[in-house]
Formats: structure tokens, sequence, C-alpha cells
């Protein structure tokens, strides 16, 4: 019980991250400008968000990569054991790696969708 309360605070807090600096990268249109640009230079709230989307790309890429390494861990251990008992669900198997590989491919785009968002 415990492990799981723990991962359901880890997921809040991942969850929680990702919004704010979703809600970061919001630039409201029309806004004063900033007094924090000195020589032309950039501002301190491009560099906040800056840093927030990179933050929010990491942490995508990091879950999606690491939720795909352990889905292929169990399903592969779980496909070569079905394999060996019955070699005709062998190419039935491979699919459900294939699919569980899928999401580091999406964690990836998600990630560069992010990346597109930075400023400058």
């Amino acid at each position: 019980m415990r492990q799981s309360r723990c991962w359901m605070v880890g997921i809040v807090l991942a969850s929680l991250l990702v919004f704010a600096a979703t809600a970061l990268a919001v630039e409201g249109e029309g806004s004063a400008p900033d007094p924090t640009v000195r020589d032309g230079r950039y501002s301190m709230t491009e560099v906040y968000v800056t840093i927030g989307l990179a933050a929010a790309a990491a942490f995508t890429m990091a879950v999606s990569i690491l939720g795909a390494g352990f889905a292929v861990g169990k399903i592969g251990a779980a496909a070569l054991g079905a394999a060996a008992e019955h070699p005709e669900l062998l190419a039935r198997s491979v699919l459900f790696v294939a699919l569980a590989e899928g999401l580091a491919v999406l964690g990836f785009a998600v990630a560069m969708l992010i990346v597109m968002r930075m400023p400058g």
C-alpha cells in the first residue's frame, strides 16, 4: 500500500511540473514590455520559460523511456515464455513488444513538440 501511495504522489508531482511548465509557456498577447530586458538580451521571463520547457521535455523523455523499458522487459519475458511452450505465438508476441516500444517513440515526439515551443 505504501509503494502505491509513493507512486501516486510522484505522478501528481510530475503532472504539476508539466502543467506549470505549460502555463509558463503561455504568453499573454498585447502584454507590456518586459522590464527585465537589458541591452537587447533575453528577458528573465524567456529564460524561465525556456528552463521550464526544457525540464518538461526532459521529464517527458525520461518517463516514457523508463515506462517503455519496463513494459518491454515484462512483455518480452512473457513473450519468450509463451514462445517456448507454443512457437506459433512468437509472431503475435512480437507485436506486443513493438507496441510497448512505441511508447518511447511517442514520448520522443511529445518532447520534440515541447522543445519547439521554446522561445528564441
